[in-house]
């Protein structure tokens, strides 16, 4: 059975927070029989029970299941709860080939119960639905398969593992700070997994990332608590004799994008996905079409990566300003963009950054690549007020996407295209490059 229209989800704080205080007799654990109607934007699917919402992990629409509530009381206006029976399933369900992607288990994966198609269309229904009611546009939205996975399986190069108190590491549950110990996470790339972070305790260390880099490099990024000493590096395990350890922000590796190398420091911002980098360097070009002599701003630019393609196209007659709010990102940026007079790299808030005087005045092209809250208000219309031609703007969260989208409308700059990339397979994110121009 194919997904249906999506669901109007709580609001993003309600779907971002730790569990709040119940309101009224808590109703968590009580099961009951439900048919699931449409997916909501956040991993789960809709339901109803007396005229309640319930949202429903570990199903799929259409479906007619068994719940258990996970959070909720008698006078809340919704629930949370996790499909524990599949009385009736969907034709698009299968079984979930990782063993910990299960109710009560690791929280890092929403669909490994659904196909792939399944969930590129479920994601497409979330990107329309918020399009259509938070900026008032109907679009018809495919979501694109990246070369780079194994059926969604096997391409997260960087992982970050929770630490226990007794130094094992796992991932954490749903909504939760409980930590999953696993002998191995299914949608790590091979080279991750082969590092073996799992199979071994981190005393002291409050979470291990472990990254293989594009370029070929392995790297190991250790993060002490807070509240305690360092970790000993005398107790730490052997790994690999090729893996790089290291305390977070101590070191930098190498990744491969746009026929360049790219430095990135320690757990430093990149795309994850293999086929992401190139994947949306083109789609930003493609929408964009920049030309020499133009004036480029690619703000939110992390490491560098629009910026330096931007520079290719504008060339010496060009110019382009790159804005990142990371110190770290920042520094790597101005290395990776070196070799090039005209790109400046500027540390800063990007909202307090268009203010300056200095950078008044038209710009030709912008690359807008905010974090998952989005640019905002005051972003849109610093952008707007530089008249550029087209803004390519870079999305890992449909929502924000859609509500800066109306504000841009609001300000005379409309929606031309949508591309939707499925660069996190087995979850619920999607990736969208949105291109917008004066109406």
């Amino acid at each position: 059975m194919a997904a249906a229209v999506v669901g109007r989800d709580p609001p993003e704080a309600e779907l971002s927070r730790p569990p709040r205080r119940e309101r009224g007799r808590s109703r968590a654990g009580d099961e009951m029989v439900v048919q699931i109607g449409s997916v909501a934007h956040g991993g789960s699917c809709v339901a109803r029970h007396e005229g309640r919402a319930v949202f429903v992990r570990h199903a799929l629409p259409g479906e007619t299941v068994r719940i258990r509530v996970t959070e909720g009381g008698e006078d809340d206006r919704f629930w949370r709860a996790d499909a524990i029976e599949i009385i009736e399933a969907s034709a698009d369900r299968v079984v979930a080939p990782c063993p910990y992607a299960a109710p009560g288990g690791c929280g890092g994966c929403d669909w490994q119960h659904a196909a792939p198609a399944a969930q590129r269309r479920m994601k497409a229904a979330v990107v329309t639905e918020q399009l259509s009611r938070l900026a008032g546009l109907d679009r018809e939205i495919e979501v694109e398969a990246v070369p780079g996975d194994a059926e969604g399986l096997d391409w997260r190069t960087r992982v970050t593992y929770a630490v226990d108190s007794e130094g094992r590491p796992g991932l954490r549950r749903h909504r939760s700070h409980d930590i999953v110990t696993i002998e191995q996470c299914l949608i790590a790339h091979p080279e991750v997994r082969a590092i073996g972070v799992e199979h071994h305790r981190w005393p002291g260390a409050a979470s291990v990332e472990a990254i293989a880099s594009g370029s070929g490099e392995r790297l190991v990024v250790i993060t002490g608590a807070e509240d305690g000493p360092a970790p000993d590096a005398r107790k730490l395990p052997d790994l690999p004799a090729d893996v790089i350890m290291a305390g977070s922000g101590s070191t930098w590796h190498t990744e491969t994008a746009a026929g360049r190398t790219w430095q990135v420091t320690g757990s430093g911002f990149w795309q994850i996905h293999p086929g992401a980098p190139d994947t949306l360097v083109q789609a930003v070009l493609d929408g964009l079409r920049p030309v020499a002599g133009e004036r480029a701003f690619d703000l939110y630019c992390g490491v560098g990566l629009f910026a330096g393609v931007l520079a290719d196209h504008v060339g010496p007659s060009g110019s382009v300003v790159a804005v990142e709010g990371s110190r770290q990102a920042a520094a790597d940026a101005r290395w990776n963009l070196r070799w090039r007079d005209g790109v400046r790299v500027i540390e800063g808030r990007v909202d307090r950054v268009l203010q300056r005087r200095e950078l008044s005045g038209r710009v030709d092209i912008v690359v807008l690549d905010p974090p998952r809250t989005g640019a905002k208000a005051p972003v849109v219309r610093s952008i707007v007020d530089r008249a550029p031609r087209a803004v390519a703007y870079v999305a890992c969260d449909p929502a924000a996407l859609a509500r800066d989208v109306a504000t841009f409308g609001e300000l005379g700059y409309q929606l031309d295209t949508v591309r939707a990339f499925d660069l996190f397979p087995m979850t619920h994110h999607v990736e969208c490059v949105a291109i917008l121009r004066p109406g």
